[in-house]
């Protein structure tokens, strides 16, 4: 059994974000492209985002700190530490409302 802090790889993906020319960073926590299960924790600085993109599953994203705006066509959702968002099957992007670092899990 492993055990890994969240709120840790946070704190340094977020330092690592801040050396980064595009303004975030991540780490696959568990999993990868060949398992069925993966879990990233991805680090925004505050204006920074990903892009529109379709998910590769089903997928959840927990804000760890900060916060966050998850956008899907017209619609949005906020959220913050804490807060557990179900990402939509459609196109969406996220944007980092303020510095933030959240855990994206990816089942496909």
């Amino acid at each position: 059994m492993d055990k890994l802090s969240l709120t840790a790889m946070a704190r340094q993906q977020l330092k690592l974000a801040a050396a980064s020319s595009n303004g975030r960073s991540s780490q696959t926590v568990l999993g990868g492209h060949t398992k069925h299960l993966r879990q990233t924790v991805i680090a925004l600085l505050a204006g920074h985002e990903l892009g529109e993109h379709d998910s590769p599953g089903e997928a959840t994203l927990q804000v760890l700190t900060g916060q966050l705006s998850l956008i899907a066509g017209d619609q949005s959702w906020k959220g913050s530490a804490g807060d557990f968002l179900v990402l939509p099957s459609t196109r969406h992007s996220v944007s980092a409302l303020e510095d933030v670092a959240f855990l994206l899990t990816v089942a496909k």
